[in-house]
């Protein structure tokens, strides 16, 4: 089916033999399936292991995976309705990714050019009007590449960076084994001055402006090295437990810490619509001769830098806090978790940031590897090498940095705030506390008590900020959950 110029027309699906229709009909269906039902095995796996924070992370990367689903067909039915909106070509001529004229004196992108022009309704519709396309066949097909290659590297990214984070934290875990059994031996208690303890040894800096400053350097630089260490996560610790849960000193700290990380783990690893917008101002902002992918690389790095560095504040504050109040603690040193430590008293603005900061680098690695498959790496869009190793090393770096200091650190840190994450007790033990109301409504009822009590209030409204009598029978449920 020769066509004009040598080129030849695209052969149409009534044109073209049922064999290799049905044979990659056969072939999408089958690998579609076999993801489908990997993920769904999955997810009875993380179900019968009662990990149901992981599970609503795996139900949020299927969100995703619909989402891309739906972009897809949405550039697939409107594909048509891209090349009958036509443009003057001049418009086409302004905030281009490569210089134009370069492009066309390419023999190879000349070449498919050449190919592009051969044929389709929508060109020759233009065409007759002396305009052009609003979007070719070609760039649409790879702008729906490009998506899809970001949505896959986010989830990959933010998933070796939760586990690389979680064998982080795991480490602390012979730290919580070695407070629990000191807490069944009882010790004497006795009066310690202030700065003869580790804690404050490592934090405190000093009174005054100067004090502030040194501080934050300090600050800074931990989180390069020993971002936590046993004096910092028994004392938090402690502080955990006395703000929240005082009549129970054996409270399993790590496996809540734990458990609060992957409740966070189905925020991080959606793509949510601010970050689209995102996406949109930097494919806008990409032009020849700005190198912006080389600037926005920065962004995520000083992000992550920034919030290190807060997060390492937060427990100098805590410090300072003790040793500015105290000369002497009789018993352990108890730090007092509060709000006031964070960004507008929202402990919650932290995960926000590392999750913009995830994603950025993501698009920056996605970016690369899609530039690189789909044109090539001495193409003008992927830039001088000059500014494309720095990229990469930066996206290393920031992998890096996130999964083994500023992960931890926030796990443990954002506990420090006035309240409890209540929704990880909601998941985890919702189940025990209801029937441990019931229990105790069926026994009043059989005892014949006049006092009528509201179980159900009691069960959705528990708070753990109060130490009272009551709290001891809630921690002990608690704790039998952990252990299960």
């Amino acid at each position: 089916m020769g066509g004009g110029g040598g080129g030849e027309e695209e052969l149409k699906l009534e044109y073209t033999p049922t064999w290799i229709v049905a044979a990659v009909c056969s072939i999408i269906v089958f690998i579609s399936l076999v993801v489908e039902r990997l993920l769904h095995y999955l997810g009875k796996l993380l179900k019968r292991r009662k990990q149901k924070p992981l599970f609503e992370a795996l139900l949020k990367v299927k969100e995703e995976l619909m989402l891309l689903g739906f972009i897809s067909l949405l550039l697939t039915v409107f594909q048509g309705l891209m090349q009958r909106i036509c443009i003057p070509e001049g418009w086409t001529l302004h905030m281009l990714p490569c210089d134009k004229e370069g492009d066309l004196s390419s023999d190879a992108h000349g070449g498919a050019r050449r190919l592009l022009s051969s044929g389709g309704e929508g060109l020759s519709h233009c065409r007759s009007k002396g305009k052009v396309p609003l979007l070719s066949v070609e760039a649409l097909h790879q702008l729906h590449i490009f998506i899809f290659v970001l949505a896959i590297t986010h989830v990959l990214f933010s998933v070796i960076t939760m586990l690389l984070g979680g064998v982080k934290i795991r480490q602390w875990k012979h730290w919580e084994d070695s407070i629990q059994k000191d807490v069944t031996q009882s010790a004497p208690t006795k009066v310690t001055h202030v700065h003869q303890f580790e804690f404050i040894k490592d934090h405190f800096k000093g009174f005054g402006k100067d004090s502030v400053l040194i501080s934050w350097l300090h600050a800074f630089m931990k989180q390069f090295y020993g971002s936590v260490t046993k004096s910092d996560y028994t004392t938090m610790r402690l502080g955990f437990i006395m703000t929240h849960c005082r009549g129970n000193p054996q409270f399993d700290f790590h496996k809540y810490m734990m458990r609060a990380l992957e409740a966070d783990f189905k925020k991080v690893v959606g793509i949510s619509w601010y970050l689209w917008v995102f996406v949109v101002i930097f494919l806008l902002l990409n032009i020849n001769g700005w190198h912006t992918y080389f600037w926005i690389a920065f962004i995520p790095l000083i992000l992550l830098l920034a919030v290190g560095s807060k997060l390492e504040h937060v427990i100098t504050q805590l410090a300072h806090e003790v040793a500015e109040k105290h000369s002497a603690i009789e018993g352990e040193l108890v730090v007092n978790p509060s709000d006031e430590h964070f960004w507008f008293h929202r402990p919650r603005i932290v995960l926000y940031l590392l999750h913009f900061v995830l994603f950025q680098n993501a698009f920056e690695i996605a970016f690369f590897f899609w530039i690189l498959t789909t044109y090539g790496f001495d193409s003008c869009i992927m830039g001088q090498v000059g500014f494309i190793i720095p990229r990469l090393v930066i996206g290393v770096i920031i992998q890096l940095l996130c999964s083994y200091s500023t992960l931890p650190l926030y796990a443990i840190v954002t506990q420090m705030g006035s309240s409890f994450k209540k929704a990880i007790f909601d998941e985890h033990v919702q189940e025990g506390l209801v029937g441990w109301a019931q229990k105790i409504k069926k026994r009043k009822a059989k005892a014949g008590s006049s006092k009528s009590e509201s179980m159900e209030g009691t069960v959705t409204g528990i708070q753990m900020m109060k130490h009272d009598v009551q709290e001891q029978p809630l921690m002990e449920e608690v704790k039998a959950n952990n252990a299960v």
